[in-house]
């Protein structure tokens, strides 16, 4: 083992005995939601959507074409902010997101991650931009809600809301009477990075690719795996 990975080994057994409460995003660190029912179908299919209703226009071409649902919904709210559309399309996507819950893949090690952070006496969170209807029916699927319940924090009518913006992790803090510096978050993407940073939450990049480990390292995250295995590890030494 060289200096520098021993480094790491010590920073990462840090942050990981030291948080009281974790904070996990959902999509990614613990489930690839959209493993089966993909995303970039959904988010095509929002874009048909609106353009059957005539509303083509309200999408850019690099919005129309993109292969992130959240990229849509977005983009509307941010031109009819608080509108019956927006709440239909915000329903539309909950819909899909519930659908692609049964076909969900469990991220490697997540659920006995899960369960042992939770033996160990950290207390658990979900902080997602899905639906926390959704994050709580695959939970409760996998045997997982009492984890968590009732801390699952996700999409709300108030789309701004949504990460980076730290709006969800500062919900969990609040509800849960912790300090920021006593929890962890754990993220796949460079906006959980961004809403941890605002919320002063350390930070656990999660990157199932080189990829995402890339994006990850490049939006700032100083500490990133692309295995929870390490951190089931360090919990049961």
């Amino acid at each position: 083992m060289t200096a520098e990975t021993a480094e790491e080994t010590q920073n990462l057994r840090e942050l990981i005995t030291r948080a009281r409460v974790v904070l996990w995003d959902f999509d990614g660190p613990i489930c690839r939601l959209f493993a089966g029912h993909k995303a970039e179908r959904v988010a095509r299919e929002l874009a048909e959507w609106l353009e059957g209703r005539g509303l083509h226009g309200l999408l850019t071409e690099t919005e129309r074409k993109s292969l992130d649902p959240h990229i849509v919904l977005r983009a509307v709210d941010r031109r009819h902010p608080g509108s019956d559309l927006v709440a239909e399309l915000e329903e539309r996507l909950t819909q899909e997101e519930m659908r692609a819950a049964a076909s969900a893949m469990p991220t490697a090690y997540a659920d006995i991650l899960i369960r042992t952070w939770t033996a160990v006496g950290s207390r658990l969170a979900i902080a997602t931009n899905n639906s926390p209807q959704v994050a709580r029916e695959y939970l409760e699927s996998r045997g997982l809600l009492t984890c968590f319940a009732p801390h699952i924090y996700g999409r709300t009518q108030n789309l701004h809301r949504l990460k980076p913006d730290p709006h969800s992790l500062n919900r969990a803090l609040s509800a849960m009477g912790a300090a920021p510096a006593a929890a962890l978050m754990i993220g796949d993407s460079p906006s959980d990075f961004d809403a941890a940073s605002e919320a002063r939450v350390p930070f656990l990049g999660y990157a199932r690719n080189e990829y995402k480990a890339k994006l990850l390292r490049e939006g700032g995250a100083a500490h990133v795996v692309d295995s929870l295995e390490p951190l089931l590890m360090m919990l049961r030494g």
